[in-house]
């Protein structure tokens, strides 16, 4: 009786790990693969080490990202290094959600 209960107690430790560590990684992983491989030209980028640009070119392997606005900095990076990215239309939306002009009537 007692190595029955050992043999479930280390099938439910096995099963807890799966749920806490090895599914979340998992899924993180598919998430940033389908980030990486919906990268487009213009895409807005954050690098992993915090440096913001813009996506000028993409191969199979790497991009050419342009930072600030010298459009003489352009550096090739591994998709890899890419932390977040983010379409310009969402950028817009943002920004013009950001300027939109409020009703600030004084009484």
């Amino acid at each position: 009786m007692g190595s029955m209960s050992m043999i479930i107690l280390m099938v439910a430790l096995i099963a807890l790990m799966y749920f806490m560590m090895i599914r979340p990684q998992k899924k993180e992983q598919k998430r940033m693969q389908a980030m990486l491989s919906a990268l487009e030209i213009g895409d807005a980028v954050v690098t992993n080490s915090g440096f913001y640009g813009v996506v000028i070119d993409i191969t199979e392997e790497d991009v050419i990202v342009e930072f600030g606005n010298n459009k003489n900095c352009r550096i090739p990076m591994r998709k890899a290094a890419i932390a977040q990215v983010e379409k310009p239309e969402e950028a817009a939306a943002v920004t013009e959600k950001d300027t939109k002009p409020t009703d600030t009537k004084k009484k």
